[in-house]
């Protein structure tokens, strides 16, 4: 199954016109409307709605997606990976560490 990610992509490894460095190839599930974007502000500037973060109860679910190998993992498995796709070992942004509290509860 290939999952569509909205927004302003601007390659196939989900990156976007605001963050398109080597490592910025993760895209999210917004808990919102349950679509992915690679970017809060991508969300923002295409989905016509406000952000709602994840609730930690909720953490169990697939909402990131590696962009790499296009595995989805869940919140739990991203959040626990070091910046690492447990999958194909792609790095993934540390720098989205920053972003955290716009799309999970603490």
């Amino acid at each position: 199954m290939t999952v569509k990610v909205l927004g302003s992509t601007v390659d196939k490894y989900t990156r976007c016109v605001h963050y398109h460095s080597d490592i910025d190839i993760i895209a999210i599930k917004f808990h919102c409307c349950g679509k992915y974007y690679p970017c809060y502000q991508c969300h923002n500037e295409h989905a016509g709605h406000p952000i709602s973060v994840w609730p930690k109860k909720d953490f169990q679910t697939k909402a990131i997606l590696c962009g790499k190998c296009k595995t989805e993992l869940t919140i739990d498995e991203y959040l626990h990976s070091y910046s690492i796709c447990p999958e194909c070992h792609s790095s993934f942004n540390p720098g989205c560490q920053l972003h955290y509290h716009l799309y999970f509860e603490k």
